[in-house]
């Protein structure tokens, strides 16, 4: 996801979502008593490129909202390979904030789901570049190393301008970051749930 391989939205994620929701509401959740789990939010995206850089404005949002123990927030830009390496720490869940074009108006919010039966591993003799590592490729790195989390989400925003360099997100984008801030924090309340993991088998 740099200037010289700029990051595209829409081939990110097209073979990542199991489902797409758009801004599902609050569901509540109670985490009861039992061993807090461990969940990493992860902002990406270039800074330099203009509405590319949502994922990074909404990690910054949460920057000293107090968390549940167990929660880390970090803004990971275009590191994806440190990126990787944090999630092999072991996390029960990686909640992924970046901007995805799924045809809607620019500013609207999706929650997506990752399938690990449809991430493809590395292959042998394939090279991945360890800057501006997609999504995608974050997660296919994982998968062959091992470590892959529990439970994989992504919290994605409808881009207006990704194309061109800039500093600064559009209004409508711009707009969404605190939306997005809130909906990070609801599903946070439902990944420290164990029913969040049932569908894991």
């Amino acid at each position: 996801m740099s200037a010289e391989t700029p990051h595209d939205p829409a081939a990110a994620y097209e073979a990542l979502s199991r489902a797409v929701r758009p801004e599902p509401d609050a569901t509540g959740v109670e985490s009861g008593d039992q061993s807090p789990k461990r969940i990493l939010v992860a902002g990406i995206g270039n800074a330099w490129m203009k509405d590319d850089g949502f994922g990074g404005k909404v990690a910054q949002r949460l920057d000293g909202v107090e968390l549940p123990a167990g929660v880390a927030v970090f803004d990971f830009g275009t590191g994806g390979l440190d990126l990787a390496y944090e999630v092999m720490r072991g996390y029960d869940a990686l909640l992924i904030v970046d901007v995805s074009r799924q045809g809607g108006t620019p500013g609207t919010l999706y929650v997506m789901d990752a399938d690990p039966d449809e991430i493809e591993p590395i292959g042998d003799g394939e090279s991945i570049s360890p800057h501006g590592m997609d999504p995608q490729t974050v997660l296919r790195f994982i998968k062959t190393v091992g470590g892959w989390p529990g439970k994989v989400v992504v919290i994605a925003c409808e881009p207006g301008v990704v194309e061109e360099m800039g500093i600064g997100l559009s209004p409508d984008v711009e707009e969404a970051v605190g939306r997005a801030a809130e909906l990070v924090l609801e599903t946070i309340a439902e990944l420290r749930t164990d029913a969040a993991y049932e569908d894991l088998g």
